[in-house]
């Protein structure tokens, strides 16, 4: 019996931790039987399933529109679109959330104007952005919340208003954070969500969300989301339109998923708050304890040893990853922009790595994961 017990001890010592599980993170949710719901009644395209995920959204952010499209960046594009930036204009942006934002930005024709990060925060850092609003008006200015964590909305929306220019929220990391009561999604002109599995409100494939309170933007984007159609069917009268719909089967689950949200995100909150207290000796940059403005989308620890740790991880089953290794200011696609210099973001990208948190991580694989970082400090420090 003690032998068994050994064995088993030793097993869980060594079990791998994923990064992501999907089954795991479904909050309890029956995924097989919202399917089967939209199975049944053979609609699968802007159906009941999406009215009803489109309003119950729009209710739980605070906002008068939500407009399902197909996947995060099409809501980032599709906003710009709504807001009829134009080629060649100017839309301020982060350098260090992953080229999404970038993406729609070319899309539309547009330059992307990067602007720095808060060191603390690591959104875009408000002096930067004011700075750079008092040298141009740019068409818009794109606020990414990053790995749950809000940016200073307060700060951000009245240097935007006072300049006249409009914040698109890109809130594909941060769905149920609050700030002063207000929920991201309600503070911008639009706001930007991903359904992508492992979001905070996860699908079981691609989907997107814009939210707004202006009912011309709302118009709008249900045009441009379908071809530009507008009174009829087949009638192309907005230019710009393209084929961008969240299904129903996403929409059911995601319609499901929904009233756990705000659980899920304690859950995740707790498991940061343990690797806090367990990292708080450790010459490694821990992210605040969580509020309500942090749903912690992702745990990311920042260290200058990034790149060894992380494989230390790998090397012991432990799933990790970067968000984001290289500023969107330096990818191969722009060449050497050397015009641009951005040390707090570079040096972030240099230092960032996520570890596993989600609901459904239970406290053994926590554990573990605990035990992998804590030993590759041991073993750094050479005791």
């Amino acid at each position: 019996m003690a032998a068994g017990n050994s064995n088993s001890n030793q097993a869980i010592k060594t079990e791998p931790v994923p990064f992501f599980n999907a089954t795991a993170a479904a909050f309890g949710v029956d995924v097989s039987a919202s399917v089967q719901r939209v199975l049944e009644r053979g609609q699968f395209v802007l159906g009941p399933q999406v009215q009803a995920f489109e309003r119950a959204f729009a209710d739980f952010i605070g906002a008068a529109h939500g407009i399902g499209v197909g996947n995060g960046t099409d809501a980032l594009l599709l906003a710009l679109l709504a807001l009829d930036v134009r080629p060649g204009q100017h839309v301020l942006a982060a350098a260090n959330a992953g080229f999404y934002g970038s993406t729609a930005i070319a899309r539309v024709g547009a330059v992307a104007r990067y602007v720095e990060a808060d060191e603390e925060r690591l959104t875009l850092s408000v002096p930067a952005v004011q700075e750079a609003l008092q040298k141009e008006k740019p068409a818009a200015v794109i606020v990414t919340h990053l790995y749950g964590r809000m940016a200073d909305m307060p700060a951000l929306t009245k240097i935007c208003a006072a300049a006249g220019v409009p914040i698109v929220e890109d809130v594909a990391q941060a769905h149920g954070a609050q700030l002063g009561g207000r929920k991201a999604g309600a503070w911008g002109t639009l706001g930007c969500f991903s359904f992508y599995p492992t979001k905070n409100l996860g699908a079981i494939g691609d989907g997107g969300l814009v939210t707004t309170s202006d009912d011309t933007l709302a118009q709008r984007l249900r045009a441009l989301r379908q071809y530009g159609w507008q009174e009829r069917k087949y009638e192309v009268t907005l230019a710009g339109g393209m084929n961008s719909r969240l299904d129903e089967l996403q929409a059911a689950v995601l319609l499901d998923k929904l009233p756990r949200l705000d659980a899920a995100n304690a859950a995740r909150r707790e498991i940061s708050a343990r690797y806090n207290a367990a990292f708080s000796d450790l010459p490694l940059r821990c992210p605040p304890n969580a509020e309500a403005s942090n749903v912690v989308h992702l745990y990311v620890v920042r260290s200058t040893q990034r790149d060894a740790l992380r494989a230390h991880l790998q090397e012991r089953g432990i799933g990790c990853d970067v968000h984001y290794p290289i500023a969107d200011h330096l990818q191969p696609v722009y060449g050497r922009n050397g015009d641009v210099s951005l040390p707090v973001t570079e040096r972030v990208c240099a230092e960032v790595l996520s570890l596993p948190c989600y609901p459904g991580l239970d406290a053994t694989q926590q554990q573990r994961v605990i035990d992998v970082v804590r030993d590759f400090f041991k073993r750094s420090s050479g005791c």
